[in-house]
């Protein structure tokens, strides 16, 4: 496992306030969030970029959407909600371990800047 602060919370070495989890991903709210919903959805696999994602990692990837898809269902955000990857320096990431944001109830503008 990766020694970031996310590998940190799938190991239970940190504690985090987990929404979901399976044998693939881990869902959990956001410690500084941008929208009153804000939760990060990450996989187990250490993955440090959506870049840096291999062709065997596909069915991980499309676990990954369908895990977005099922949380945002259960945090109840049926008027929408937007989904986010950053990816390296220049694109916001700021944890070297792949992970989608998911934000929701409020209105999102465009571009998001």
């Amino acid at each position: 496992m990766s020694d970031t602060i996310f590998g940190k919370i799938i190991r239970r070495e940190i504690p985090a306030d987990i929404v979901y989890e399976d044998d693939l991903a881990l869902a959990f709210k956001d410690i500084t969030p941008q929208a009153p919903t804000h939760i990060l959805v990450i996989p187990k696999k250490p993955i440090p970029r959506v870049s840096e994602a291999r062709s065997e990692d596909q069915s991980l990837l499309g676990h990954l959407l369908l895990t977005v898809q099922k949380v945002a269902a259960e945090a109840g955000l049926t008027n929408g909600y937007r989904v986010v990857i950053n990816n390296g320096n220049d694109g916001g990431q700021t944890v070297d371990h792949l992970h989608l944001h998911i934000l929701g109830d409020r209105q999102m503008k465009w571009p998001p800047g």
